[in-house]
């Protein structure tokens, strides 16, 4: 069936391109300054010209006296008539004077819109075009906002909302500019301020000093540890490292890693730093010696010259960026405390900025995309984990060729690496956040019966969440504020952490990470775009953006149901989340596809009186409609269809569709918003103002993570997923374990001395990451494991030192704590946990030397058994352990101990011993509750004992656990099977 066509782009149904152009400024001709003293003249005249004549003419406008009874009393005469006519002309001077003072403040200053005078729209317009003219051949031309780039328009057209150009987009695209001459000044203040200022007035008092002490034991200070002894938080570190980098220390060197620093050296402190062992000179200098004293006075001379040349630096850089001729910038979102905070909190990194100094320059052989790309990260890892406990579930429930307790593969190679990178990068708490924050603020909207504003794109930045409107939609509610200005809606992250699960439909499913800016994460809102969005660069780098965007949105944590239909690429990349994504081979099938759906949406929102999707949202049916739907068509479209796909992106934004589209050349005609990816990976939008460093998946990370999560299907290979453990342990008497670790129920460490101090929690919590991970962990890992928010080589480095010096050696001098030839951390077989004693006992009764011996698989099964203490680390301190929502042994746990307790009730009831059957279930059943398989077990073996009072006790208590939901359907036929007249009984007892 051939599609319908669209019309030429000469058609006058055709949509305009509406990508913005920028300011251009060409050079001042002879009619300029024609148009200047016209100008200069007309505002001289109607500024002074006409109250002089209207002064001396009909005088002063007011009364001499105020006597309004009076006034009502006379004869309306024709002086009367004249003197409200002399009225009129003087108010109407004074709003045109007030009007070229807004339209000359507005031009001077640089930013944003003019402010409206009300009621003063051709007036306004008039004094703008006036001053604009005289402006024009001033030495400030080369500074003016894009508001002086809007003559010729009406008034009208600059005051109402702008959705169809980014150029217009309050905030994120049309950002404010500094003033050339404003900034030279402010700078050359500021410098005459310092000269003004010698270092030699300077209050030593009011700068502190720490010295760097010799190691003690095995372990050397750190600045993260002084950061966090004197600062109250060892992220502060950089503030340290500010400070004093690269000043001369006492012994001739220099600092320049934050890591590497020697005991004896000097350090200034930030202001607020506390602690006894601070030097305050010279107030704390009769506590020092003479020697100290000195050092310490010779170094603080060495910061004076360096940090005023360094700030002059940084001045310099803002004039740069300030009068760069006029081209605008993003103004990142600005950092405003939180309350209970000081400034010093916002110059602290966020959880997904956090890096080493070693990370900075080295990922450790993983997947630097991965590591950079937090939000990304967490979502894949939240569904590669929900992946494997469903293949879990569907091994043990639907026996897939009688392989029960199956065990995930372990990754090898790329997707290794990739798993790792994801644990490293993963930022769970910021997805967290973000979720509750969004749903939030929706769910406070619909208190208040407001609509939920459009929003073009969130800023995370330094952990605080930064909402841009398309347009100002008043005061946010609590605990949201104003940001830098109406269009700017910020929430801090000590609000955020305040808000808990709210059941409301998720407002903006549509954001998607692009990149970071001035550390500083952007996500745009794909859903809200007013048109199509171009992506222009090479095939290659083109594809890596694609990938991330179409990974991200088909795992994230803030969004509920939305489609993403592929086109072109990305076919694998449905593994990732079928229900969400689909792909589609052509173009054609696209367009035909997109126009059912628009008018399908356009009927819909029409038929429930909606204006949007985003009003949809937060009513009655907000849990079963207006789900976004976000295309990505990877393959530049011809011209024609091109145009096609504008006219169906024209109403997108209203209808909850977005567009990301491909192109080579960086030309798509009817594309609303233009981004270029290069080769160094930097995301281009110069009409939009943004520059990021792009959020990315190359072809080898995605095909990795596609890896990950094909692995996970039980029926993938024709031979089944392994069923041996990753690692077996020697069960007879020769393999008594040197350390032995009890982790199923209460924490509890055999063959080690306690640790003194307070790194005992931490390295109790250190070996278990590695007993749960035989197969190796990466030392990235297992600090972020440990420390989610970030933490220096040095510290880690210690940490493992400590570990090592704990866990001792074999008898043959080996240290138990070894590094594999892959540079991951490994324990040695002389380290054992129950967990692994669980699974080698359970596999040797089932597929070892009990398979031949009736014996011998009922005494392993019940040592197994008896093993079984509670869930695992039942007693783990609060706030530790977070690592283990990213694991599946809280899945694989109880299966194991379902399948071991069901090997053994099968080995009771071979000999007809019910009772010893019924004793195991229970057993299981206190560490596996909602297994079906354990409960039908319960019943035929209950069922066994003829004893009709004590099924029909069984049933009662299986309905009464089942509550609301009712009994499974096969327990249901099972007990319909056993006891017929179970529910009138139930009913009876109950």
């Amino acid at each position: 069936m051939p599609r319908r066509r669209s019309p030429s782009p000469s058609s006058s149904t055709a949509p305009r391109n509406r990508t913005p152009q920028p300011v251009r400024v060409r050079q001042r001709t002879f009619g300029d300054f024609v148009k200047a003293f016209l100008a200069f003249v007309a505002l001289a005249v109607l500024l002074v010209g006409v109250p002089a004549a209207l002064a001396m003419t009909a005088g002063w406008p007011f009364p001499e006296s105020f006597e309004p009874m009076e006034w009502l009393k006379q004869d309306i005469s024709v002086s009367t008539f004249l003197g409200i006519l002399t009225f009129v002309v003087w108010l109407a001077w004074a709003q045109f004077t007030a009007c070229v003072l807004v339209e000359m403040k507005a031009a001077l200053s640089g930013v944003g819109v003019p402010g409206r005078v009300p009621g003063a729209g051709p007036s306004q317009l008039l004094a703008r075009q006036l001053v604009a003219a005289l402006l024009l051949v001033g030495a400030t031309a080369a500074s003016f906002t894009p508001s002086l780039a809007q003559l010729g328009q009406t008034y009208d057209d600059n005051q109402r909302p702008t959705v169809a150009a980014a150029q217009q987009t309050p905030g994120l695209f049309a950002q404010q500019q500094e003033q050339a001459a404003s900034t030279a000044a402010a700078v050359a203040e500021q410098a005459s301020h310092t000269e003004a200022t010698p270092a030699a007035a300077k209050k030593q008092g009011d700068t502190k000093f720490y010295r760097i002490q010799p190691p003690e034991g095995r372990h050397h200070d750190s600045l993260w540890e002084i950061a966090e002894r004197h600062l109250g938080d060892g992220r502060r570190y950089k503030e340290i490292f500010e400070l004093n980098k690269d000043r001369v220390q006492p012994d001739g060197s220099r600092l320049s890693e934050a890591s590497l620093i020697r005991p004896g050296w000097i350090m200034e402190m930030p202001g607020d730093a506390r602690g006894g062992d601070l030097v305050e000179m010279p107030d704390d200098a009769p506590k020092v010696s003479p020697e100290v004293q000195q050092q310490i006075s010779d170094y603080a001379r060495t910061g004076d010259g360096d940090q005023a040349q360094g700030g002059d630096q940084a001045q310099g850089g803002d004039q740069a960026q300030g009068s760069g001729g006029g081209a605008a910038h993003v103004d990142l979102p600005r950092q405003r405390p939180a309350p209970g905070t000081d400034h010093a909190d916002l110059r602290r990194p966020a959880p997904d900025q956090v890096a080493t100094p070693a990370e900075d320059s080295s990922s450790f052989g993983l997947p630097e995309a991965l590591l950079t790309a937090p939000l990304l990260a967490a979502g894949l890892l939240g569904a590669l984990g929900h992946r494997r406990r469903q293949a879990l579930w569907q091994s043990a429930f639907a026996g897939i060729g009688g392989r029960r307790g199956m065990e995930p593969p372990t990754p090898t190679g790329d997707a290794l690496d990739v798993q790792d990178a994801l644990l490293v990068g993963a930022d769970p708490e910021g997805v967290r956040l973000l979720d509750r924050s969004l749903r939030g603020l929706a769910a406070s909207l619909a208190a208040e019966s407001r609509p939920l504003p459009t929003v073009y794109a969130a800023w995370m930045s330094n952990g605080d969440l930064h909402l841009q409107l398309a347009q100002p939609s008043g005061k946010p509610p609590s605990p949201w504020q104003l940001g830098q200005d109406q269009t700017f809606w910020m929430l801090a992250r000590a609000d955020a952490e305040s808000y808990e699960d709210v059941d409301t439909a998720a407002p903006y499913p549509g954001l998607v990470s692009l990149g970071t800016m001035d550390d500083s994460r952007l996500l745009l809102n794909l859903e809200s775009v007013p048109g199509i969005v171009s992506l222009s660069g090479r095939e290659e780098d083109r594809a890596a953006v694609f990938a991330s965007v179409a990974a991200e949105l088909a795992t994230n944590g803030w969004s509920d149901r939305m489609t993403i239909t592929l086109v072109g690429f990305g076919e694998d990349l449905t593994a990732l989340a079928p229900s969400r994504l689909r792909h589609l081979d052509g173009i054609e099938a696209l367009i035909e596809t997109m126009e059912a759906e628009t008018r399908q949406r356009r009927g819909a929102l029409g038929a429930a009186g909606h204006d949007s999707v985003l009003t949809g949202r937060t009513g009655p049916a907000q849990h079963t409609r207006w789900a976004p739907h976000l295309v990505l068509l990877a393959a530049e479209p011809s011209p024609e269809d091109a145009m096609t796909l504008a006219e169906l992106a024209a109403d997108a934004g209203r209808l909850g569709i977005g567009y990301l589209v491909g192109t080579g050349s960086g030309d798509l005609p009817g594309a609303a918003w233009e981004m270029e990816i290069t080769g160094e990976g930097r995301l281009l939008a110069p009409l939009l103002g943004l520059e990021l460093d792009a959020q990315l998946l190359p072809a080898a990370q995605r095909r990795a993570v596609v890896e990950l999560f094909t692995d996970t299907d039980p029926e993938r290979s024709p031979d089944g997923p392994g069923t041996t453990p990753p690692f077996l342990v020697d069960i007879s008497e020769q393999g008594r374990p040197a350390v032995y670790a009890r982790l199923v129920g209460p924490y509890e460490i055999i063959g080690l001395e306690t640790p003194d101090g307070e790194r005992s929690a931490l390295l109790h919590e250190a070996l278990a990451l590695l007993l749960l991970h035989r197969e190796g962990v990466h030392p990235r890992v297992l600090s972020s494991a440990l420390w989610p928010r970030g933490v220096t080589d040095d510290v880690r480095q210690a940490l493992l030192d400590r570990l090592r010096d704990w866990l001792g050696t074999d008898p043959d001098g080996t240290p138990r704590l070894r590094t594999d030839d892959a540079g991951r951390l490994t324990l040695a077989k002389s380290v054992v946990s129950d967990l692994d004693v669980l699974r080698s006992l359970y596999h040797e009764a089932t597929q070892g030397k009990g398979v031949d011996s009736r014996a011998v698989r009922g005494r392993l099964l019940t040592d197994a058994l008896v093993l079984v203490r509670g869930p695992l680390l039942a007693d783990r301190l609060e706030g530790r352990y977070r690592w283990l929502t990213h694991e599946i042994v809280d899945a694989q746990l109880p299966l194991l101990v379902a399948d071991t307790g069901l090997a053994l009730a099968e080995f009771h009831m071979e000999k007809d011993r019910a009772e010893k059957a019924i004793e195991a279930l229970n057993a299981a059943l206190r560490t596996a509750p909602a297994d079906e398989r354990l409960w039908n077990e319960l019943l035929r073996a209950t069922h066994a004992l003829d004893d009709p009072q004590r099924l029909t006790a069984l049933a009662s208590d299986l309905v009464t656990r089942s509550g609301a939901r009712g009994l499974p359907p096969r327990t249901e036929a099972l007990l319909d099977e056993l006891l017929p007249t179970w529910r009138d009984a139930v009913a009876a007892a109950g």
